[in-house]
């Protein structure tokens, strides 16, 4: 494991394994009484969201601070950048106050590389840059699956449905899912989905690309319905939501029809009855609210691993 955390691009299947296997011993301490252990006591943890965030940003202070960490929260409305200061400005002048950890979500893609290339004693972790990657969300998608499953997830069906395009969260997946030995089938319009990325080049032979929902989730083990990122869409991606949800919405009614075993995904935030509907949402196939715990435990396994990289971590406490 390196000293940062910036993306599943490049990570070995090694690292992958280990950081779900870690992040699997982590669940239990959600369950005790006392929701706390002294693994990290004494480091700090900065987390820089200069988007905005729930679950990312929340998981991500709860596991600082269960791990016994010192936490602090920066926003974007709270930071010199909103006076005219630069992103690696702010980040020089955090560093001078010895943080271990930079949690950093920005909107610029490759913003966390940046400051990883130029922070000298802060390991970085990208909680979301831009239109690139979402590490922790594809960490924590797998560890779900492989709470589902009973393993870590290998040679299953996994339809991602929606807009791929201008999704991090879609990129992480497929590249953390096709290191594991999974199929990936991109499902969505010509417009959300291009051609383009089914090219071998691009995510490699694993990953194929459909433009009907029902051939896309046929036979799949998992359907992952992706938010439409209507915040990062400069142009008309499709002619209408109501158009959209009535071609590419995921019902139960379909998933009966054409994918009967399989459970269902979202990374949240969701539009009911535009990419999902809410008897799927709810329903006995949804495995939404367990992806939120198993954030919490994904973040908690990147911040001890990427302590320990810096110096001696307390053990014996998880």
């Amino acid at each position: 494991m390196r000293a940062h955390l910036l993306g599943i691009e490049g990570m070995r299947v090694e690292d992958l394994q280990t950081l779900l296997e870690n992040s699997a011993t982590m669940l239990e301490v959600s369950e005790r009484v006392i929701k706390k252990v002294p693994t990290l006591r004494g480091r700090t943890v900065i987390n820089l969201f200069m988007e905005p965030s729930t679950r990312t940003r929340t998981s991500f202070e709860l596991a600082g601070k269960r791990l016994s960490a010192d936490v602090v929260n920066i926003s974007e409305s709270a930071s010199s950048t909103k006076k005219g200061e630069s992103l690696l400005d702010t980040a020089i002048t955090l560093e001078s106050m010895s943080p271990d950890i930079l949690v950093v979500r920005h909107s610029a893609s490759g913003a966390p590389h940046l400051l990883a290339k130029y922070l000298s004693s802060t390991c970085v972790v990208n909680a979301g840059d831009g239109l690139h990657e979402h590490p922790s969300q594809a960490l924590l998608d797998c560890l779900t699956l492989m709470r589902h499953f009973g393993e870590i997830p290998r040679g299953k069906t996994v339809a991602i449905v929606g807009d791929v395009l201008h999704s991090r969260v879609a990129r992480s997946n497929i590249l953390a899912l096709s290191l594991l030995g999974n199929r990936v089938r991109l499902v969505g319009p010509p417009t959300l989905v291009p051609a383009s990325l089914g090219h071998p080049r691009c995510f490699g032979h694993r990953v194929s690309i459909h433009h009907s929902l029902r051939e896309g989730i046929e036979g799949a083990d998992v359907v992952m319905c992706l938010r439409l990122q209507r915040e990062r869409m400069s142009r008309f991606y499709i002619p209408s939501l109501e158009e959209y949800s009535r071609h590419y919405g995921v019902s139960e009614r379909l998933l009966r029809q054409h994918a009967p075993d399989a459970v269902v995904l979202h990374p949240g935030p969701m539009n009911r009855g535009v990419e999902i509907d809410s008897d799927v949402a709810d329903g006995a196939r949804s495995l939404v609210t367990l992806q939120v715990g198993s954030g919490l435990a994904v973040r908690m396994a990147i911040l001890v691993t990427l302590a320990a990289t810096k110096g001696t971590v307390e053990g014996g406490a998880v």
